[in-house]
């Protein structure tokens, strides 16, 4: 593996003192950090690695997607303007029933690469439907083909025909238990640890008692972790109430799944009980911004969740909800959403919002003894930031809020996973990125036509007085 040290760089740490070092450098060795500095690469080094330049630039720590669901890749732009329950039935669950293998496959490159390209180094897929096999190692193979660290949330559901779910994209317990163990046995901690297995129900009101206490129990046998939307809308919690007779946080608590290795996603609802719960029992909650305002969902109280200690990171969503993979604009919408609803500018900082994206969003998924800051013996997930390729990020006075105010995935210029360049200079070096998108295309407009999608039906939403 090559070594590399990026020079007089602007270097935010995020480490425990949150330290940010003026023209610094960052020595990588064997996929870790071995120093880090003020100053120049020492000069005994210089013969034997690859000096990188960051004159006027800024190294960043990865940041972290903790939410997504890569298949939606394919249906960007199509679930517009519509509420949760109506972005469901009418578009969400008629694609996902018509997946195959090639289009889950072609969708998770397509948007790991845009993830990349806005400094992700960390994805968290959540695939949710199955409706033929075979569509899991899609997703994982697309991780291995980029280098991304990747975790994959095997999900499930086996109930919730009453609320809409198709039985198409169900599956028994059965199925579900065994082809939970066949991935764990297959590929938990492969790629040198780079490639992870969750379990991922889709919801609480989706899944019967069986569903969730069957996958909770391979959770626990494998020592890895469970995700599981909760409380996005108020359905979400009327849904559980009457399926399970609790609300949908409740049912964890009844159940037994409680713990740190336990995320909870959007959280939008969440009562006073239910956050001393999540506090109490350290479990973890990932905020998706741009989702939960692109379906109206309303605004989760994540300065409070915050000011409570519970860990809160970042997650894009899928991109049927949110039309993005950006990390960098989930900055910004995620820090300007809290100032304008608590009409306190002070209530989310540039600061905080990037401690959620990278060492929070690593203590999410449990992974901030290796991840989430740039540290002496941390793994080397960081890109290289140059703020001169954006006229939107000059000038620059402070690193983090250009990255977070006036950032632009144009300035991402370099991408490294376990000191790997996935991206260098702005070329992404482990796929043809352009081949990548013309099969998307192709593949997205195949789904379209087989799922009975009208993707040529464009009215004009004006609003209407």
């Amino acid at each position: 593996m090559a070594e590399y040290c990026i020079q007089d760089a602007t270097i935010v740490t995020v480490n425990p003192g949150r330290e940010v070092i003026d023209a610094g450098y960052v020595l990588i060795r064997d996929g870790r950090i071995a120093d880090l500095g003020p100053g120049k690469c020492p000069e005994a080094l210089k013969d034997t690695i690859k000096i990188k330049s960051g004159a006027g630039k800024i190294v960043f720590p990865g940041l972290i997607n903790t939410h997504n669901h890569l298949f939606q890749t394919l249906t960007k732009g199509l679930g517009d303007d519509m509420v949760l329950a109506d972005w469901l039935s009418t578009m969400t669950f008629p694609a996902a029933k018509h997946l195959t293998p090639e289009d889950v496959h072609s969708a998770a490159l397509h948007g790991c690469i845009e993830g990349i390209r806005s400094g992700t180094t960390t994805m968290l897929d959540y695939m949710y439907p199955h409706p033929r096999a075979g569509l899991s190692d899609e997703v994982i193979r697309a991780f291995r083909t980029l280098k991304i660290r990747g975790v994959f949330a095997r999900g499930m559901m086996d109930t919730g025909d009453q609320f809409g779910t198709p039985r198409g994209i169900m599956q028994d317990v059965k199925t579900v238990e065994k082809d939970c163990i066949r991935l764990f046995d297959t590929y938990h901690n492969s790629e040198e640890g780079r490639i992870r297995i969750w379990v991922a129900p889709a919801a609480v009101w989706s899944n019967s008692k069986e569903m969730l206490e069957t996958v909770w129990k391979i959770t626990k046998s494998y020592k890895s972790a469970l995700t599981i939307h909760i409380s996005e809308t108020p359905f979400d919690r009327d849904a559980a109430l009457q399926l399970h007779g609790h609300y949908d946080a409740e049912v964890l608590e009844k159940l037994g799944i409680l713990g740190p290795d336990v995320l909870m996603v959007h959280c939008v609802y969440l009562t006073q009980r239910d956050m001393r719960m999540a506090k109490y029992h350290d479990m973890k909650v990932s905020h998706n911004t741009v989702s939960n305002m692109y379906l109206s969902s309303g605004v989760a109280p994540v300065p409070e969740m915050v000011e409570k200690g519970i860990t809160v990171g970042l997650g894009s969503d899928g991109p049927a909800s949110n039309n993005s993979q950006d990390m960098i604009e989930l900055l910004k919408f995620t820090a300007l959403l809290h100032k304008g609803h608590a009409k306190d500018p002070t209530i989310m900082t540039a600061e905080k919002v990037l401690e959620m994206a990278t060492i929070d969003g690593a203590r999410a998924i449990g992974l901030d003894h290796e991840i989430g800051s740039l540290e002496i013996g941390k793994k080397a997930d960081l890109f290289i930031y140059d703020p001169s390729k954006s006229p939107k990020s000059i000038p620059m006075h402070n690193p983090v809020s250009t990255l977070v105010y006036s950032g632009s995935c144009s300035c991402v210029d370099t991408v490294m996973v376990d000191g790997y360049p996935v991206m260098l200079e702005g070329k992404i070096t482990t796929a043809d990125e352009a081949s990548v998108s013309r099969l998307c295309q192709a593949q997205a407009n195949d789904l379209a036509k087989r799922a009975g999608i009208d993707t040529k039906k464009r009215s004009w939403k004006s609003l209407a007085f």
